[in-house]
């Protein structure tokens, strides 16, 4: 079976991610640490994309905006179902904890599912970009290159060329 590309599923995508990362101020505002659960957290936000184990017991949330928003989300919540904290990741001071020979799982883990891979087989290499907003709001990509065993090899930052102020829109 043949899947055929419809740009109007691609737009109703597009838009509905926009609208669930719309929403997310009003959701955090909804959520206390130290106070609301992991019930609560799961009320506003949804399924987890990945669920992580954190220390001491802990269990860390991932609620990923990537590939149409700018943000994701780890929310970490104690052994005792008590959300503890809840932390934005995308973010230049995140990335500069990526450092060369780190593991590609490892920087998954801090930085959530990226917006894009891509592969460069005749290089033996491949590039996760994430899409993330630097202040006051510029969107901006940044991008971590793995080697073949899956270790950083460098990292780059560059304006979203997806972005409509770098594509001369509006």
């Amino acid at each position: 079976m043949q899947h055929r590309f419809s740009p109007l599923a691609a737009l109703l995508a597009l838009a509905t991610s926009l609208l669930v990362a719309g929403c997310d101020p009003q959701r955090i505002s909804e959520l206390e640490e130290g106070v609301s659960t992991e019930s609560d957290v799961r009320a506003r936000f949804g399924e987890p994309e990945q669920i992580w184990d954190g220390p001491g017991g802990a269990r860390i949330l991932e609620f990923n905006r990537q590939p149409a928003g700018q943000k994701n989300y780890m929310i970490t919540i104690e052994p005792d179902g008590r959300m503890s904290a809840l932390r934005q990741v995308l973010h230049p001071d995140n990335f500069a904890r990526v450092r060369p020979a780190m593991m590609m799982e490892d920087v998954r883990r801090m930085l959530g599912k990226p917006a894009g891979m891509v592969t460069y087989a005749l290089k033996n290499e491949s590039a996760w970009d994430w899409r993330y907003l630097e202040p006051p709001n510029t969107a901006m990509v940044f991008t971590v290159w793995f080697d073949r065993e899956y270790r950083v090899l460098r990292t780059t930052t560059a304006p979203d060329p997806q972005a409509l102020e770098h594509r001369g829109g509006p």
